[in-house]
């Protein structure tokens, strides 16, 4: 039997893309001549988004010739993402309307595909002093830089009724019809909070937090983010129950609580053809789940 393949190089590549994307992101930051549009999906870009993707793609054009580059700003523009097995993943700036209006949470996402699973990432948050990083087999870690780190492990919760469930927007869960469901998946945790993006999961690989999701979002938004959280010991999924990012929105857990949280958010794929199993079907909406509501998990 064949060694396993080590990223470790893709991952050291990664954390000097990083270190670029911050030094970018940062001096723009704030910045009182930044640059702000709106696209025709109605979300925010700026000239740090476009800027930090130039960047990190005029690197990998050098360092990395063969492989494919996905970013959110350019799409598909260097190599062919079909013929290509290796495909960085790229989202310049997640949390873009946090960085116009000068909250702290927002993240430049650096993701490698290896065929049809993310095997390296980093998410570099420079506004808040964080990192964090993973391999295939290799794990998850949070530090400073790769000389400075400790590993990430995710919690051991295992019932719904002592879990902090992190989730983003409750109008974009109304515009997907799935209101009522989690707002009976927040009933039913001992905390809810709206920490964002990116965050919400490395507060999950970290242990912090115990569920995490998200029901709108593009493989870019996401592809950073699974493998972290897979090397801490956690699962993602879209809600369709497929593992990985290749879907439109996400379900992290510590793993123990997956099944539970897909029971509430979980559905069946659009009528696309896909293959993919569903791990759960939806259960009670709010208005049943009230008699099941404990008064001490309110707050």
């Amino acid at each position: 039997m064949g060694m396993p393949h080590s990223y470790n190089d893709d991952l050291r590549l990664a954390h000097v893309l990083a270190d670029n994307a911050d030094a970018l992101s940062m001096e723009r930051f704030h910045a009182v001549d930044l640059q702000v549009s709106t696209k025709p999906d109605m979300t925010y870009v700026t000239d740090a988004d476009t800027g930090v993707e130039e960047t990190i793609r005029r690197t990998l054009k050098s360092a990395r010739t063969r492989d494919a580059v996905l970013g959110e700003e350019r799409g598909s523009a260097s190599g062919s993402i079909e013929d290509s097995e290796r495909r960085w993943i790229i989202d310049p700036i997640d949390g873009t309307a946090n960085y116009v209006r000068g909250v702290p949470v927002w993240a430049t996402l650096i993701a490698l595909a290896d065929g049809e699973e993310v095997v390296a990432s980093c998410v570099s948050a420079p506004a808040l002093g964080r990192r964090w990083w993973a391999s295939k087999g290799g794990g998850a870690f949070t530090g400073k830089s790769l000389m400075n780190a400790k590993p990430c492990r995710v919690s051991k919760v295992d019932d719904i009724a002592d879990a902090l469930f992190a989730y983003s927007s409750l109008g974009d869960w109304e515009h997907i019809g799935k209101l009522d469901q989690v707002v009976a998946l927040m009933r039913r945790c001992w905390r809810t909070r709206g920490f964002g993006d990116f965050w919400s999961y490395m507060l999950l690989a970290e242990g912090a937090v115990d569920i995490a999701a998200e029901p709108e979002l593009a493989v870019w938004d996401m592809a950073a983010l699974d493998v972290i959280v897979r090397e801490a010991g956690g699962s993602f999924s879209g809600l369709d129950g497929r593992d990985g990012p290749w879907g439109r929105n996400a379900l992290a857990s510590n793993t123990h609580l997956h099944d539970a949280a897909m029971a509430y958010l979980g559905h069946f794929p659009d009528t696309d053809g896909s293959p993919w199993p569903v791990r759960a079907a939806p259960v009670d909406n709010v208005r049943q789940l009230d008699k099941h509501r404990r008064p001490d998990r309110d707050g």
